[in-house]
């Protein structure tokens, strides 16, 4: 359920709660945004501030810290608390954290999350019964950790009292959607412009989930089911049948495109899919294998070592610190 434009309006007190690794792009794509309303506008009328959860300033993933930080038991008067997540949000996340959103939460302001800072809030449990966001790499991993959560590929997801986005440069998107709300489509245009945005991008629109661009719309449609079912088998026939074309075409398409056959494409999409849920997720390797379509054990490791020339465990073994 989207809110209404009075609601959104409302908004001018935000927080930036940082966690180790975050994206610092997407803060910053966040934080411009209010910076520049305040300026075109004239008027002061947005603040905001960057939080830890101890007060000391927490590393992005680029190495580059955000100064002042203020510890978030300090910081009253929000009216949004954004989670910041970035690389490796699993080992950002803590009982403290967790008890900590949950107590936020109970204040009835609207909790958001940045990148992967969904993770977070997901882990504490404030997630069930909304539709949200997450960065097209960590989807895969969540929908199968958070099966009650409502995850879509969109970019970003403002549902009642939760806001989600995903990362690099979407937060701004976000953030002149709120703005607009308080001072209209023509001057969140303006605002838009400083930033040279060649045009407004709706929170419904779906994530590039592979770098091919720019796709004929049937090879697009076919790329989509594939994605989206990737633990189950599909013949190229039934692809190609929902994609709108012959197997034929589907197959000439995907070698301009892809430089592979349609089965290729998806075979390494189901060995990437894996490769991240191992990276980022507890789930056993036979839970991963099942999830990404292998129909055993056995195939699925011949198939991840022929692909990474190693085996699945090793994956997540040179992960581990």
């Amino acid at each position: 359920m989207a809110p209404r434009a009075s609601d959104l309006a409302s908004l001018r007190r935000f927080g930036f709660l940082t966690l180790k690794n975050y994206s610092l792009i997407a803060v910053s794509n966040a934080i411009e945004a209010l910076r520049m309303a305040n300026r075109v506008t004239g008027c002061q009328d947005y603040a905001w501030r960057v939080l830890s959860l101890d007060g000391a300033p927490v590393a992005a993933s680029n190495g580059l810290a955000l100064h002042p930080t203020e510890a978030l038991g300090e910081a009253e008067g929000l009216d949004v608390l954004f989670v910041c997540g970035g690389i490796d949000v699993r080992a950002a996340t803590s009982e403290k954290l967790r008890m900590t959103l949950r107590r936020v939460a109970r204040q009835r302001i609207v909790i958001g999350a940045l990148c992967t800072g969904t993770f977070a809030l997901a882990d504490a449990g404030l997630l069930r019964g909304y539709r949200c966001a997450i960065h097209w790499e960590n989807l895969g991993a969540i929908r199968e950790e958070f099966p009650e959560i409502d995850l879509v590929d969109e970019l970003f997801v403002i549902d009642r009292d939760r806001m989600t986005c995903t990362g690099g440069a979407v937060p701004l998107d976000l953030m002149l959607r709120v703005i607009a709300a308080h001072v209209g489509a023509a001057r969140a245009r303006e605002i838009a412009m400083q930033f040279l945005l060649a045009r407004d991008r709706a929170g419904s629109e779906a994530q590039p989930l592979i770098a091919l661009d720019p796709l004929p719309p049937s090879l697009g449609r076919a790329v989509q089911l594939m994605d989206s079912h990737i633990d189950q088998k599909l013949s190229v026939g039934e692809v190609a049948s929902a994609a709108g074309v012959s197997e034929r075409q589907l197959e000439r398409l995907f070698r301009a495109h892809t430089g592979s056959t349609p089965a290729a494409y998806l075979a390494a999409a189901r060995l990437e899919r894996a490769r991240r849920l191992l990276r980022q997720t507890g789930m056993s390797v036979t839970d991963i294998g099942v999830a990404c379509g292998f129909t055993s054990l056995s195939h699925f490791s011949t198939a991840f070592r022929n692909r990474f020339g190693y085996a699945p465990r090793l994956e997540r073994q040179q992960r581990a610190p």
